[in-house]
């Protein structure tokens, strides 16, 4: 597919925009209606960005024209209301370059872009030749996405400093899981990206040093309760914040295990909001896991606080 060069849109992106997950039949197959239904209901809370096909969104197991229909069919059904950015977690930069092309032609408003995956380069110089050609690609925002704990490729304050010059490079997810970093990029790059957390259960602490936005997980399956905890972030109401970030917590911990879309599907369910199955290779959860996962949902479902209407 091809589209024609569009500069980065001037807009800032910042506020809650969720990793959404990928909802699926039974079988395996993609129930792009549900997907669209939970969106929806994101969208009612007051969300400012969606990302979908995120490591949540299950990308890697999706072939490329499912990749390409979620794409397509969410565009469709957001309908220009808020960005829609696109996970980028192909193996080789060709296939990244091919991928983001066509996300912009079929209308998607950003990417969020991965280290290459399989080869785990630990050279930067590869790192940001993949990150710089993707870019040179197309002429949509990108958000850069630093999970070195899952990816094993750490992107440093020094390696964005190096990306600076490129202009459609507007924010980063930082998921390293060192609240430190957020303040060594300020210090290093300033203002020059917006700073995302992509850690549920450091989104407090993350939000004291002044980042700009959450890419959220757990927190899809509480919407209401989640936008209003950013927003109490935003009033500066640190004392209710603390109080909801505590009710929160047992929650937010489901998305920093390694079976964190069985755990958030999982909680979608319980939440009335999806379904739990997911694409082999993973499994649904099952025996004393099973039991312990739905004990803290049903206790963060049974305490969960009032949302004031608005």
């Amino acid at each position: 597919m091809k589209a024609p060069p569009r500069k980065p849109k001037s807009n800032r992106w910042q506020g809650v925009f969720p990793a959404v997950t990928t909802q699926m039949h039974k079988d395996g197959s993609l129930d792009l209606e549900a997907t669209a239904r939970h969106i929806e209901v994101l969208i009612e809370s007051g969300i400012t960005g969606v990302v979908i096909l995120g490591s949540l969104g299950e990308n890697q197991m999706l072939t490329g024209e499912e990749k390409r229909l979620m794409v397509r069919e969410m565009v469709r059904a957001i309908s220009g209301r808020i960005p829609v950015l696109s996970g980028v977690a192909e193996t080789s930069t060709a296939e990244a370059c091919r991928y983001t092309r066509d996300c912009e032609a079929l209308g998607a408003d950003g990417v969020m872009l991965l280290p290459p995956m399989v080869y785990k380069t630990p050279d930067p110089v590869e790192t940001l030749a993949h990150f710089r050609t993707v870019a040179k690609a197309t002429g949509l925002p990108i958000m850069i996405y630093n999970n070195p704990i899952s990816y094993g490729n750490d992107l440093t304050p020094e390696m964005f400093a190096q990306l600076a010059s490129v202009p459609n490079f507007v924010a980063l997810k930082e998921s390293s899981g060192n609240t430190r970093r957020i303040t060594d990029l300020r210090n290093t790059v300033g203002d020059r990206y917006a700073i995302f957390t992509g850690v549920d259960d450091l989104v407090l602490e993350s939000a004291v040093l002044g980042i700009d936005g959450w890419v959220a997980g757990t927190g899809i399956a509480f919407p209401a309760q989640n936008q209003y905890f950013w927003e109490l972030i935003l009033a500066g109401d640190w004392a209710k914040a603390r109080e909801i970030y505590r009710w929160f917590t047992p929650l937010l911990h489901l998305d920093t295990h390694v079976k964190f879309v069985q755990y958030i599907k999982l909680c979608t369910q319980e939440c009335g909001l999806g379904r739990e199955w997911t694409r082999a290779p993973r499994l649904p959860l099952k025996g004393a896991e099973r039991k312990a996962v739905l004990k803290i949902i049903h206790d963060g479902i049974a305490a969960a606080p009032k949302v004031p209407k608005k």
